[in-house]
């Protein structure tokens, strides 16, 4: 069976994109197993650097296909923030609920409109360190006034789909996975990785 490895540590992550491939008819590994990976150092400016950065570290590693995923969250009133440093938002070894209160303390006295932002999900796919694909997906909406819902990870109890009014940690997996900027970036990444494997 063809191989897919997943670049990425993050279990919440992990599971989001094994989902989305599921029924492909690919074998999809995660880095956990093959002990002693390094890890990537995220320091690109872009989420497409790096997206590209860790495929490639991990490609070459394991010597095989791999995918990786840079995602985040860019809000417009705050110039973009917090981009590339969507995880670590609050500081260093901070956890999803610091990150959305640091996000809605920011947030507090901005009214409707300026409270748009997008989800933005770059992957790239590289093979033994060589680049095959870089898309990118992307998922507009706006900041809730509060946290809701228990679903999902990161940003998902804080972000409303444009169009909807539950936010992402309100929709369970399925609704979630037909509108997000990972799903959108998969659905762009899916074809080509298929025909790549044949």
């Amino acid at each position: 069976m063809n191989e897919l490895i997943l670049g990425t540590n993050n279990q919440d992550k992990l599971r989001e994109m094994k989902a989305l491939l599921r029924g492909s008819k690919i074998r999809v590994r995660s880095l956990a197993e093959f002990p002693g990976c390094p890890e990537a150092v995220e320091d690109g400016r872009t989420f497409e650097a790096n997206a590209r950065k860790k495929a490639r570290t991990y490609s070459l590693f394991t010597g095989k296909l791999v995918l990786a995923d840079d995602s985040g969250l860019m809000v417009y009133a705050l110039n973009g923030k917090p981009g590339v440093y969507s995880a670590r938002f609050a500081g260093a070894n901070c956890s999803y609920q610091d990150n959305n209160r640091k996000l809605l303390r920011l947030l507090k006295k901005r009214p409707g409109l300026s409270r748009r932002a997008k989800f933005v999900s770059c992957m790239a796919l590289y093979d033994r360190g060589k680049a095959v694909a870089c898309v990118k997906g992307e998922c507009h909406g706006s900041i809730a006034q509060m946290s809701r819902g228990a679903h999902g990870f990161g940003y998902d109890p804080v972000f409303i789909p444009a169009g909807l009014k539950k936010t992402f940690g309100e929709m369970i997996s399925s609704a979630k996975n037909k509108v997000s900027h990972r799903w959108k970036a998969l659905k762009k990444v899916k074809p080509i990785i298929i025909n790549y494997l044949a």
